[in-house]
């Protein structure tokens, strides 16, 4: 969505190897329950290497299926989107592990977050008024509370105010948060690719 997410540009072939990497994953993980799967470093340019922060979605026939990703760029871009990839298909509570035979009808976005900009704000109004929709995502942080929500939401919920509520309901908190002065939020902007499922890449 924004040229900010990362530091250097990845061609086509890049986000191609991304994707093979993040399916490669899911079929050892749900066919051969190989969660700790990680491809060999070595195989990959310097800047597939780099240390990322990448949210990896899972849409199975069209219908939400699991979401998984990290906040702060700590692992090489790779292994990050190969680890969120095995946890958005086996640990996102809201929903059943991915089965074998949903592979083929499962899409795959990869999302790469820019690094996470505080932003200050005098009160609520004032939060929803710099908070852009459709541009930043939004993470909400007190203590040990600590929600999320991607760029991508604000398609579901446009509403600024709606959209924030929903922040501090994934942070286990009510919008009560961020009149609390030791509430951090910050702001991050995203590039985001999308492969289709296979079955849906054959069927035409």
């Amino acid at each position: 969505m924004t040229a900010q997410a990362l530091p250097y540009s990845l061609s086509p072939a890049d986000i191609e190897t991304l994707f093979d990497i993040a399916r490669e994953a899911l079929l050892r993980s749900t066919r051969y329950g190989e969660m700790q799967w990680l491809p060999e470093l070595e195989a990959f340019p310097q800047r597939l290497r780099q240390p990322a922060a990448t949210f990896v979605t899972l849409h199975t026939d069209g219908k939400l299926h699991g979401c998984i990703g990290s906040v702060e760029p700590r692992l090489p871009l790779v292994w990050d989107v190969a680890k969120n990839a095995i946890a958005a298909a086996h640990h996102d509570p809201r929903f059943p592990p991915l089965r074998p035979e949903e592979l083929d009808r499962t899409e795959v976005e990869i999302s790469i977050l820019s690094p996470l900009q505080p932003l200050p704000y005098i009160d609520f109004e004032d939060l929803v008024a710099k908070v852009r929709p459709g541009v930043d995502g939004v993470m909400v942080e007190r203590g040990w509370q600590r929600g999320l929500l991607l760029p991508q939401v604000w398609e579901d919920i446009p509403d600024p105010r709606k959209f924030l509520e929903h922040v501090a309901l994934k942070a286990g908190a009510s919008p009560e948060i961020y009149l609390d002065p030791n509430t951090k939020v910050y702001i991050f902007q995203v590039h985001s690719f999308t492969q289709p499922a296979p079955v849906a890449q054959t069927h035409h």
